[in-house]
């Protein structure tokens, strides 16, 4: 309680906050400048360090395709958790960006939630990006790589973003789903309500239909989140044994605050699939400036079968 000089005492803090609501008032969430990449699963081991030839020409590995869409989209520190023992194979692959790498070991298989909290000295009080190592992102000619797609609605909406992919019902199986409704749909944002790991087409239909979205397709994560560290409240161990899955502190975010999934202007190829270098490989190539030699190329090839064929 104030009093000036007429004498009269005003509670400033009241006035203020009837004049700025709380909620306006919430500081806006920084820049991230840090990155954490999950490289700790058994099957990731060897995959950020295969080859592929990237839009300059060059062979490079894919773990430094990830860092160089990172560190063009302004992230400066990386922080990379990985399987104890993997620390030498990776800075090879990171090339001339192994000086931004911290590596944080999971020495305890626990899934990928866990995978995550060991980032948490890392991470700090700072915003960051969470990547996964087994997929290569290339966005649609003329966008912004898809690190930055994500960071602008994180800016512009002060609230956790992930980014998605509409997904058709027989491929959902393999991605963590998210089920709400449109945000702002020019910018293809939605309010996230549900999220679930890797559901059934049955669990998609009744959980995660997006009211507007064509039928039979949902909103399947993208490899891509931009995050604050209230995330690692919600990731802990369970007291029945094991560790909260990811998904499951994805959902409390959305349940205890706003949480937003971006449709991206992009495409992710997951290096697991059978032909996943394959498919990321020729997506790079026809992003580069080799695309017509690349495309001629391919019209020879599929002549040439058609020649053998008949």
């Amino acid at each position: 309680m104030e009093c000036i000089p007429s004498g009269l005492c005003v509670d400033l803090d009241h006035l203020f906050e009837s004049v700025f609501p709380v909620d306006a008032c919430r500081p806006m969430n920084a820049y991230p400048k840090k990155a954490v990449i999950t490289a700790a699963g058994v099957s990731h081991r060897h995959l950020p360090v295969q080859t592929l030839t990237g839009r300059d020409g060059y062979a490079v590995s894919t773990l430094h395709l990830q860092i160089q869409d990172l560190v063009d989209a302004g992230i400066e520190r990386i922080g990379m958790v990985v399987a104890p023992g993997a620390e030498a194979l990776y800075r090879e692959a990171a090339g001339g960006f192994a000086e931004r790498l911290v590596f944080i070991e999971q020495r305890e298989r626990m899934g990928y939630g866990h995978a995550v909290a060991q980032s948490r000295s890392f991470v700090g009080d700072d915003p960051f990006i969470l990547m996964v190592a087994d997929h290569i992102f290339v966005s649609e000619p003329g966008q912004k790589n898809c690190v930055a797609q994500v960071i602008e609605p994180f800016l512009a909406e002060n609230c956790p973003v992930s980014a998605v992919q509409s997904t058709h019902e027989s491929q959902i199986r393999f991605f963590g789903t998210v089920g709400g409704e449109y945000f702002d749909a020019n910018r293809a944002l939605f309010k996230i309500h549900r999220v679930l790991e890797k559901p059934t087409p049955t669990q998609a239909e009744q959980d995660l239909w997006v009211p507007g979205m064509r039928s039979g397709y949902y909103l399947c994560f993208f490899g891509i989140h931009v995050l604050t560290p209230v995330i690692f409240d919600y990731l802990h161990p369970l007291k029945e044994g094991g560790f909260v899955a990811f998904s499951d502190a994805l959902q409390k975010l959305a349940v205890e605050g706003q949480y937003l999934a971006l449709g991206m202007k992009g495409r992710r190829y997951d290096l697991e699939n059978r032909h996943g270098l394959l498919f990321a490989q020729l997506a790079l190539a026809l992003d580069s400036k080799h695309r017509d030699e690349v495309l001629s190329g391919l019209v020879q090839l599929l002549a040439g079968e058609r020649n053998a064929i008949l």
